[in-house]
Formats: C-alpha cells, structure tokens, sequence
C-alpha cells in the first residue's frame, strides 16, 4: 500500500511540474508581439527582427524560450519590422508598445534587456536612447545590444551604391537598389546634405556624430558580428570596410574614446548559420543564448 501510495505521490509531483512548465511556455500573441512569460520572472528580453522577419521568424531562428523560461526571464518576440530608421512620431509609437508590453503583462521595469539583428539592431539601439531619454514611459532598457546591425546610414548608403556600381549578382545589386532608392526618397544623398542622416542615424563616423546613443553612457551595450571576410568576398562580392562587422568595430572604439564603460564588441568565429543549416554570418546564431542570458542576470 505504501508502494503503491509512493507510486502515486511521484506521478502526481512529476505531473504538476510537467503542467506548471507547459503553462509558462503558453505564449501571449498580440498583434505586436508574442510573449513567453516564466511564473517568476527577472528579467525581459525583447527581440526585433531583421528587415520584414516578424516574431515567428525570430522565435525560428532564435529559438531562445526554454532556456529562458528556465532562468526566469521572459522572452517577446516582436512583429516590428519594415523599418531601417524611426521618425520621431514612430518612436513614441514604439516606446507606447513597449511601455503597454512591459505594464499590461506585470513584467519587471528595472531588467528590460532590447536587442535585434540587422535593421532590428540598430531600431533596438534608437529606441533604447529614446526610452532612456524620456523617462514618462517608465522604465528604461538595462542594456541593448545590435546583432551585425547597421548603424552608419550614411556609410549605407555609399556602399549601396558601390554594390549597384559593381553588379556582383543580381541579388546583391538589387537589393542594393532598392536601398538606394528609399534612403534617396526618405533622406536623400548624404554627399549633398548629411543633417537627415544625423538625424535618424544610430551614429554618423564622418561628422562624429552619435545623438541617439547620448544617453547610454550608462547602459550596458553589446555589438555581436562575425567577420568572415571570405564568406562576404565570395557570396556578396564586398570588402571588409563594407561589412557591417567594419562599421560596429569603429562605433564600439568611438563610444570606449568617448567615455562609454559598458560596451563590448563580440567577434565570432563559424558560429553563423540559418535554421536551415545554410552558412550565414548575418545570423541570429552567432549570439551565444547562454552567455547573453548570464550577461542579462550578472
């Protein structure tokens, strides 16, 4: 009897824990994210995509849930996308999103923790500022981080104009394209007049300029990229100083010159790899979820 009562008692422990985790795991879906929040939570980690990938994308090549839920920190993976910069009337909108994610859901304020690769970095590095700068949203990011981000607009637009003059294949020539006709629509030619690029830009190299991450000095920064120049050489046709990893390495040495303690430049090394087993430096992979969860908690 008391086997069997043993028996029981093991069963019923082992099913609460297996009911209480699957519980955690149930996501929170909203039109603007999908949210994956822990009975306990720490911290929040809030994750924008590259160019046109929405939460789904993320969550399938970031998969970073479990591990995350089993640290206590929730996870929302944003459907914000289409944006390479943010007017002034977007980023209150944003930071209204953010603010109604963090409020509505009972989440800690003091451990938000943004980041994003490609486009979604450098909007994570804008927003964060911009969070930081105007405190009536009620909290303010602990640290941002930028996966292979484009920070330099200005220098965007150069390159992407060299990579048209080039032709190296039609997918790098047109998607080049495509990026100079928006910046020559939206901000026009920064060879004539560069303030717009100043204006909306993480950081401007040529006029030194880094208005939207003045108010970081404090903050915890990260710049991930992996610098495989054989790789970019060979599938897109571009040198090193055209990489996004060149343009990360100059802004983490200018924020260091500038006073900034908390920022760090992590290289990798063949870590870059889509979820479907493709080679690709411009990768959510080449974050370490171990080693950016520890840096979320230290």
């Amino acid at each position: 009897m008391k086997k069997h009562f043993k028996s029981l008692l093991i069963l019923c422990l082992v099913l609460g824990i297996t009911l209480s985790r699957a519980q955690e795991a149930e996501p929170q879906t909203t039109a603007d994210y999908t949210l994956y929040k822990p009975q306990q939570t720490d911290a929040v980690l809030i994750l924008f995509g590259g160019f046109g990938e929405n939460a789904a994308g993320i969550e399938n090549e970031y998969p970073i849930t479990d591990l995350a839920l089993s640290k206590n920190v929730a996870v929302a993976y944003l459907n914000y996308n289409r944006k390479i910069f943010l007017q002034e009337e977007e980023k209150a909108q944003l930071a209204q999103v953010l603010q109604n994610l963090i409020a509505s859901n009972n989440l800690p304020d003091d451990a938000v923790y943004i980041g994003g690769l490609s486009s979604g970095g450098a909007l994570s590095l804008v927003i964060s500022n911009y969070l930081t700068e105007n405190t009536s949203y009620g909290f303010k990011p602990a640290g941002v981080f930028a996966v292979d981000a484009p920070v330099d607009l200005a220098a965007l637009y150069r390159i992407a104009k060299e990579n048209v003059a080039r032709n190296f294949s039609p997918a790098a020539a047109g998607e080049s394209a495509f990026m100079l006709q928006f910046f020559n629509a939206q901000l026009g030619n920064p060879d004539e007049d560069i303030a717009p690029y100043e204006t909306y830009s993480a950081f401007v190299y040529e006029t030194e300029n880094f208005q939207n991450l003045k108010a970081l000095e404090n903050t915890k920064i990260r710049f991930y990229t992996e610098p495989d120049k054989t790789w970019w050489k060979e599938n897109m046709g571009v040198d090193y100083e055209q990489m996004n990893a060149f343009h990360l390495e100059r802004l983490s040495e200018f924020l260091t010159a500038k006073g900034y303690e908390n920022v760090e430049l992590i290289t990798t090394e063949g870590k870059g790899y889509r979820a479907d087993g493709s080679r690709n430096p411009h990768s959510w992979s080449i974050v370490d979820q171990e080693a950016l969860l520890h840096w979320m908690l230290d």
